[in-house]
């Protein structure tokens, strides 16, 4: 299933607004990306920076966690636009947990 990387933009854009507002609300100093391809095979998306769970009284002056999604490799595994848009979904989801300090195991447990 292959969209422009506009299309695929905007999915991300609405995946990010089904997450609840209390949740939003409480990210802090986060970016989210779109890049073509992913620097391993079968990663999907990555969340790289410091989770809200282990900044302490010395985290300033830190850049922006970044939250990065890869298109090429989502679009590879879906076959249709209902398949790409419930994976980009997951795929935000699952790195957004990260960012709150959620890790694979726990989202394993919790049917992510």
């Amino acid at each position: 299933m292959e969209v422009t990387r506009e299309e695929f933009e905007d999915l991300v854009a609405e995946a990010l607004d089904t997450i609840p507002p209390d949740l939003t609300d409480l990210m802090r100093n986060v970016v989210v990306l779109v890049e073509d391809l992913a620097p391993e095979p079968g990663l999907l998306g990555l969340y790289e920076g410091v989770p809200l769970t282990e900044r302490g009284d010395t985290y300033a002056g830190y850049l922006p966690d970044r939250i990065t999604l890869y298109r090429r490799p989502l679009q590879a595994i879906c076959r249709t636009r209902d398949d790409l848009v419930k994976e980009v979904r997951t795929t935000v989801v699952h790195e957004i947990a990260h960012h709150f300090g959620i890790d694979d195991e726990r989202l394993h447990e919790l049917g992510w």
